[in-house]
């Protein structure tokens, strides 16, 4: 069994990313789950905040989440033509301590994907990630891609995702993803 936390780096109950990461939840392969999360109730990183208070509970608990499973899909906006500050907060919040990077991060493989309404699908922030994920000593996994543009005409008003050629190409992601994880996991 592999078992994935995917994380979505939106806050809008609308969100493209959001609606991509409820319909990767149901197209996992057979022999995998994934755990869907949000980064709601995650604060501003602020070391002051961390030296008089902790690490938030927000931010403890989804560490424990990623520390726990076999992988991580972040499920990415693309802002300004790069990552979305919100999700990038949320990943700096999850190296404090940086004692702990290792456990969360350190060689756990991740995979990247996103919506956009654009025409380019999130290229720009899923590039974007591969410095913070390899300084992160996180493995990125590259055998797959997946933008999806023009989202608005992929999910319907409910968040659906109503077009049959993106839940393919997802669904042989997650697929792809699942199996390099076993791959590794097998020592092949």
């Amino acid at each position: 069994m592999v078992s994935l936390v995917g994380i979505s780096g939106s806050l809008r109950k609308g969100s493209y990313n959001t609606a991509l990461l409820r319909a990767a939840v149901s197209l996992m392969p057979e022999g995998a789950t994934l755990d869907a999360q949000t980064i709601h109730g995650i604060p501003l990183y602020d070391g002051d905040l961390e030296a008089q208070s902790g690490i938030p509970a927000a931010v403890s608990a989804l560490k424990d989440k990623v520390a726990a499973a076999d992988g991580l899909i972040i499920v990415t906006p693309e802002y300004n033509n790069s990552l979305p500050g919100p999700l990038k907060n949320a990943i700096d919040w999850m190296t404090r301590p940086s004692a702990d990077i290792a456990r969360v991060f350190g060689d756990r493989p991740v995979a990247v994907l996103g919506a956009s309404p654009g025409n380019f699908g999130t290229i720009l922030s899923q590039d974007a990630w591969l410095p913070v994920l390899r300084t992160l000593k996180a493995r990125a996994w590259f055998g797959g891609r997946l933008m999806v543009p023009h989202a608005g005409a992929v999910f319907d008003a409910s968040g659906t995702l109503v077009d049959d050629k993106i839940r393919e190409r997802l669904a042989e992601f997650l697929a792809g993803f699942v199996a390099f994880i076993e791959e590794t996991k097998s020592g092949a």
